[in-house]
């Protein structure tokens, strides 16, 4: 990594508050992170943004320090910030799963730890409201409250859960740092997760007898959440999202996509078999969260003022402006030609012709 280094650009002193907190964000460059890092700079609320990331970032106003987050020296770019939010994930589903869980904890481990040493009282995580399990039973809305019942088995849920599971213990290990976890729904903006991929499809898949509902957040909204959280609006853990939730139909109606109905055994079989030869990054667990519902209320944000700025409808309209033109099945991004070949009846040729595929993978494997 490069040495750590300031880089200060000229601030608008007369808009700064003298009394406000200094906010670190890592993963400042990019994402999530860089939306923040450019709101609060903006901010006549905040005193300072330190921007922490692998690579400078175009943030005017923000003092960089350039270092990989999984760094104990970190521990030294953070003292003199009140608040840090912890930004810096791979979400990627093309990355090396195990490399991707040890930064992902890693890095989490050393910010929690780096922070407490340095004196800072708040640290902001952000995980998914997919902790609380997609399950047939869930209550809708779900309680922010209630018991998180996520598995292992859908994409980097192992990772969240064992940042909350860090997050809930370093007040302990470190009193007097207060930890705040923000649970986003399905978040839109920029983004690309299986979840997005979704409608990505030729068809939306339908699992037969369930009860599928979809809320969406989008990027706006998790930031100025986020905001509310750095200014000691709000903490413990919450969830953020539109207000609401669309049922499969509504989703299909306003889409204009259609359904495509399986058994369960058959979608569930396919996915697995896919995820195992690897020709899909999404595991089957993924389908659990096109299935049941995992609809949160949102209502310790609410409480303290916050609302949403989009809706649901909103935000799916703009989910399919930004994957237009891209095509998926099961998770798997196609080229141009595959989704040629595949057309309309892709969805149905990936699930339930998986034997072809199968014996292709077996064959070249030697198995």
């Amino acid at each position: 990594m490069s040495s750590p280094e300031a880089h200060v650009r000229p601030e608008r002193s007369a808009a700064r508050s003298a009394s406000g907190p200094v906010v670190a964000i890592t993963g400042a460059a990019s994402g999530v992170g860089l939306a923040l890092a450019s709101r609060l700079v903006e901010s006549d609320q905040v005193k300072k943004v330190v921007a922490i990331d692998e690579r400078r970032g175009d943030v005017p106003g923000a003092t960089w320090r350039v270092l990989d987050v999984r760094d104990p020296a970190i521990a030294d770019r953070l003292r003199g910030a009140d608040v840090v939010v912890h930004l810096a994930m791979d979400l990627d589903l093309e990355s090396d799963a195990k490399a991707r869980s040890a930064f992902n904890v890693r890095g989490t481990q050393t910010v929690l730890t780096a922070a407490a040493a340095a004196g800072v009282h708040r640290v902001v995580l952000c995980t998914s409201a997919m902790v609380y399990g997609a399950q047939a039973d869930n209550d809708v809305p779900l309680a922010e409250d209630a018991p998180l019942r996520a598995t292992s088995e859908a994409s980097f849920v192992d990772d969240l859960l064992e940042i909350e599971r860090l997050g809930r213990r370093a007040p302990r290990a470190h009193p007097g740092l207060n930890v705040t976890i923000l649970r986003p729904a399905v978040l839109v903006g920029g983004t690309d997760t299986a979840l997005t991929r979704y409608f990505e499809s030729p068809r939306l898949l339908v699992v037969a007898g369930s009860r599928p509902c979809w809320q969406f957040c989008h990027v706006e909204d998790l930031v100025s959440a986020l905001e509310y959280a750095v200014l000691e609006k709000v903490d413990g853990e919450m969830a953020v999202g539109c207000d609401g939730w669309l049922e499969q139909e509504e989703v299909e109606e306003l889409s204009g996509i259609r359904r495509m109905e399986l058994p369960p055994a058959i979608a569930f079989g396919a996915a697995s078999r896919l995820h195992r030869l690897g020709l899909t990054p999404s595991p089957a667990g993924d389908l659990a969260y096109t299935m049941h519902p995992w609809v949160v209320s949102g209502s310790r944000l609410h409480e303290a003022g916050w609302r949403p700025h989009w809706t649901n409808e909103e935000v799916l309209a703009e989910l399919l402006a930004e994957v237009e033109g891209c095509n998926s099945v099961a998770g798997r991004r196609l080229g141009r030609k595959d989704a040629t070949t595949l057309g309309a009846a892709g969805a149905t040729v990936a699930l339930v012709g998986t034997a072809a595929l199968v014996r292709r993978a077996r064959k070249r494997r030697g198995i």
